[in-house]
């Protein structure tokens, strides 16, 4: 086989950002993503009510 008979097909690029079900690279990324919401929203409210985020919503 020669360098002249072999073909070169571009790399598939996917889209990080898509949203896709199952154990796929973005579904880690969007978990990533809103996990880090979620603990920014916990550490706003105990640091702008001044309790902890449990006793917050009165689970303890």
């Amino acid at each position: 086989m020669t360098n002249a008979t072999k073909t070169l097909s571009a790399p598939v690029v996917e889209d990080r950002n898509s949203w896709r079900w199952g154990f796929t690279p973005q579904a880690e990324i969007w978990n990533g993503r809103l996990a880090m919401i979620g603990f920014l929203a916990a550490a706003l409210i105990e640091l702008l009510s001044g309790k902890g985020f449990l006793h917050f919503w009165g689970i303890l």
